[in-house]
């Protein structure tokens, strides 16, 4: 799989396993990933009122506040695109990946990824 939104640099992942470093690479910065989480846990939170109270229309809150927010991170945080603009399924994955390690307490361990990544591509 090719992706191209690092700046235009283009990129080939054969598995997820390939793309996770990646993924958190893009979110070098700790704003950028606590904004991910409170935009993705405030739209799920949203949603599932939504269901409760029998409001479809909550439903919309997830993608439209976790994407909200999540994106204008990328161009003013990280200084880069979205990896969903090139791996949506995986970008999905990563991102809840990303988030239950948060909420677990593991954000070091993902700077420490993002760093490495980083280091070995010359960013």
């Amino acid at each position: 799989m090719t992706d191209t939104t690092d700046r235009g640099t283009a990129r080939e992942f054969g598995s997820y396993e390939e793309f996770w470093p990646y993924y958190v690479a893009m979110h070098s910065k700790a704003a950028t990933r606590w904004i991910h989480l409170t935009g993705t846990l405030t739209g799920l939170a949203l949603s599932a009122y939504g269901v409760l109270r029998r409001r479809p229309g909550l439903l919309l809150a997830l993608p439209v506040i976790g994407y909200g927010t999540a994106w204008p991170a990328h161009f003013l945080i990280e200084g880069n695109n979205p990896a969903t603009f090139g791996h949506p399924a995986w970008s999905l994955r990563g991102d809840a990946q990303m988030i239950r390690m948060m909420l677990a307490g593991r954000d070091a361990e993902l700077a420490e990824t993002a760093a490495k990544w980083l280091a070995e591509n010359g960013r």
